[in-house]
């Protein structure tokens, strides 16, 4: 008899160590995002708790103000919170490895927003195809300048994507770089994609290349003003062709002013609607359709790739039609 009550208690304990999670129908998710501060993220928070709701699943959004230290513990107290997924945009994405282990061993689901967090055991990742972005902010400069100086303004070191980007970007211009066609004068990562610390960049790229300079493939909007900027001031704005990506506001009006050649239009309704789809699909036991599989150094990753789209003058109407800004903002009233 003592042995069978024995058996009960370890079996009570047992079920009461199981983490507490949210019953199927209601699933809670943590979205623990880089830097809310920016209007990127705070677009893509908007749009995947709308599409959550819509799910019945609640929403726990944290920001960490572009701060590793204060990811992890917000990581932690959404864990603390019981949450059934924690989907993480990473400020830094090398050092969350503890974290999402801690994660894993609540029994909660990891997913990777637009930046793959490295060496760690995360269920799925989702994001824009960044090689294909890459290529397309070469193509861009590429083709308006065929030939000549080139500097390479890379974005957060810190960032898996920047060097996605960069991989993308050499396989366009490896080839004209070969034939003689362009020549790299310099290339620089842009700690935290700081526009300040681009201007800085590229005011000391011109100065020790003379003003020489024929083409900049910047890999964001951001680094893209702060580049425009230093050009703005030897008054060669739109005379060096400058790529971007995300459709800032700011870059958006760039593009149709002629001071900035291109950016990449990745849909952010649709990637955070699908990853809110995909997050309750795993807090539902359910499979997801996947399209590949990324080597995050800890294991091959599920991923969901979605297709950008080059913008140049154009066709940026897209922007309009796709309801991302309305023709009033475009036009700055």
């Amino acid at each position: 008899m003592k042995n069978v009550k024995r058996t009960l208690f370890a079996g009570a304990l047992a079920l009461l160590s199981l983490p507490v999670m949210a019953d199927a129908a209601h699933p809670k998710i943590g979205f623990s995002i880089d830097d809310l501060r920016l209007e990127r993220w705070s677009r893509d928070r908007d749009y995947f708790v709308a599409a959550a709701e819509k799910m019945d699943a609640k929403v726990f959004v944290q920001s960490a103000d572009a701060n590793e230290q204060k990811q992890i513990s917000q990581i932690e107290n959404l864990i603390s919170r019981g949450v059934d997924v924690i989907v993480i945009v990473p400020f830094n994405a090398t050092v969350l490895t503890n974290a999402v282990a801690e994660a894993k061993k609540a029994g909660i689901k990891v997913v990777s927003y637009d930046r793959l967090i490295l060496n760690a055991d995360i269920d799925a990742y989702i994001s824009f195809d960044n090689e294909k972005v890459g290529e397309m902010q070469a193509s861009g400069v590429l083709h308006a300048a065929p030939k000549g100086n080139y500097f390479l303004l890379g974005g957060a070191p810190t960032d898996n994507n920047a060097k996605v980007l960069r991989e993308g970007q050499m396989k366009v211009l490896q080839p004209a770089i070969d034939k003689g066609d362009i020549k790299i004068v310099g290339q620089q990562w842009v700690k935290e994609w700081n526009p300040t610390e681009a201007l800085s960049i590229v005011e000391n790229a011109l100065t020790r290349n003379d003003n020489k300079i024929d083409g900049i493939v910047a890999s964001n909007d951001a680094t893209a003003g702060g580049a425009i900027q230093a050009l703005a001031a030897q008054q060669l704005a739109g005379k060096v062709p400058i790529s971007g990506q995300d459709a800032d506001l700011a870059a958006v009006k760039r593009v149709i002013a002629g001071t900035q050649t291109m950016t990449v239009y990745k849909p952010l309704k649709l990637i955070a609607s699908e990853a809110a789809k995909l997050s309750v699909q795993l807090a539902r036991n359910e499979k997801p359709v996947y399209s590949s599989q990324y080597d995050n150094g800890s294991k091959k990753v599920d991923t969901i790739l979605l297709t950008p789209t080059p913008l140049t003058k154009d066709n940026i109407d897209l922007l309009e039609q796709d309801g991302f800004y309305t023709k009033a903002q475009i036009a700055g009233q």
